[in-house]
């Protein structure tokens, strides 16, 4: 490439030559094939065009399929010079998230990096000073502050719909598939850093502050040797200025389950579904005012369309996003504070993050239409992490919004049975 626009691209981050940014995607497991290139589809200002992976096959087969260029792990380097180009969708294990976004962000390429950020501080630090150096656009994939129904709720907080929002409770469960890659990297790859990050997320920005500190407590389900960790179900409690609590269960080992619930001073709200995504997913929430019922539900989106294209108009406009470097670290540094409680036997650890002034707010919702999974999803990884149904995909299961509630009652209450019974 052109010395000079090489120079400016790493000065300023690079310019899209066309209406539409052009995406790479590094890490083509389950997500990027079945969630983020269909969600690409759906979009107006966004195409991707090469492929990154570590699959023979994948980068064969996806790339005749997509058109994209395809080119190894190995070969990054080469696909950075050979810029084909602008962006890059970053969705690898979480520890390899710095090996790529580095490079890319010090190149100038604008890069939309899988949640969480990494799996320590320092290398989130490590990525924020690549993009700081270069002026790239950095933004972490939090797809649901775009999803009308969260960023609605969020701004019903904020706006004292239900008082003082005082305490925020969780659950999000899996039954984790033995093949999958995050049942064998302990901690990092575990229920805190892949589930535990959306209710971290929701607490964060529903009340609008950074917590102070962290209690942790968690338990190795019997019979899930094949679960490589030392704790497949964590029990997390976060303390907010201003004596406020969210308190969260996550784990590999229980049925599919999912939502959060607020309460405030006049009233109180339960969001479920309110994590996931997928055909007949529609996120939904009650809401309890001064004794007064209501309900909404939103329709289903493109969650991974709707962020993309967020994004795109960020860095086509030259805007920084919201959901920028310093969101994903402050989520790390909770998600690194468990860990030290949980190796403290549940030790409270104080956090030190950065306040916000950013949140998610109305105007950053997308409603694209959901495009469709494809038929067939190509190598390892490719499927879900959670087990499947008799009936047949987990979608099909929580296309029911009332099946969701009575399997999150009854995952609350075996985690909780089991809490009582854990002695630490």
């Amino acid at each position: 490439m052109d010395t000079v626009k090489d120079a400016v691209n790493s000065l300023f981050g690079r310019k899209p030559t066309g209406p539409k940014v052009r995406y790479g995607v590094v890490g083509a497991g389950w997500i990027t094939q079945a969630a983020f290139i269909p969600g690409v589809g759906q979009t107006s200002n966004s195409v991707v065009t090469i492929l990154v992976s570590d699959d023979p096959e994948k980068r064969d087969k996806l790339g005749k399929e997509y058109n994209l260029k395809s080119y190894s792990y190995d070969q990054f380097s080469q696909a950075l010079a050979e810029g084909h180009c602008d962006a890059f969708y970053i969705a690898t294990p979480n520890n390899q998230h710095k090996k790529f976004a580095v490079p890319a962000l010090e190149q100038g390429y604008h890069v939309l990096l899988e949640k969480p950020m990494e799996v320590t501080i320092e290398d989130c630090e490590a990525i924020l000073a690549a993009q700081k150096k270069s002026g790239a656009k950095l933004m972490i994939a939090y797809r649901l502050h775009h999803e009308p129904g969260t960023v609605e709720i969020i701004d019903r907080v904020h706006k004292g719909d239900f008082g003082d929002a005082r305490i925020f409770s969780s659950v999000f469960t899996q039954d984790l598939k033995p093949d999958n890659h995050r049942a064998k990297h302990g901690y990092d790859a575990g229920p805190v850093p892949d589930l535990g990050t959306y209710p971290i997320n929701a607490a964060r920005n529903i009340f609008g502050l950074e917590p102070i500190e962290v209690t942790a407590i968690g338990f190795k389900t019997p019979g899930r040797e094949f679960l490589k960790m030392e704790h497949d179900t964590i029990n997390v409690t976060l303390r907010f200025p201003g004596d406020r609590m969210a308190q969260f269960v996550v784990g590999y080992a229980c049925a599919f389950s999912e939502g959060y619930k607020v309460v405030g001073t006049k009233g109180a709200f339960e969001v479920n579904p309110g994590y996931n995504f997928g055909s007949g997913i529609k996120i939904s929430y009650k809401t309890t005012i001064n004794g007064k019922e209501d309900s909404k539900t939103f329709p289903e989106t493109d969650h991974f369309g709707g962020e993309t294209e967020y994004f795109s108009e960020c860095i086509l406009n030259n805007v920084d996003p919201e959901a920028d470097g310093h969101e994903g670290l402050n989520d790390v540094r909770v998600i690194v504070a468990i860990k030290e409680s949980l190796d403290g036997k549940g030790k409270t650890v104080k956090i030190k993050s950065e306040q916000r002034s950013k949140r998610p707010v109305l105007e950053q919702a997308k409603t694209l239409s959901l495009a469709k999974e494809p038929k067939v999803l190509i190598g390892r990884d490719s499927q879900k992490p959670g087990a499947t149904s008799s009936s047949g995909s987990e979608t099909d299961v929580l296309s029911s919004n009332a099946r969701q509630s009575n399997t999150w009652t009854t995952a609350r209450t075996e985690c909780n049975e089991r809490m009582t019974n854990f002695n630490i």
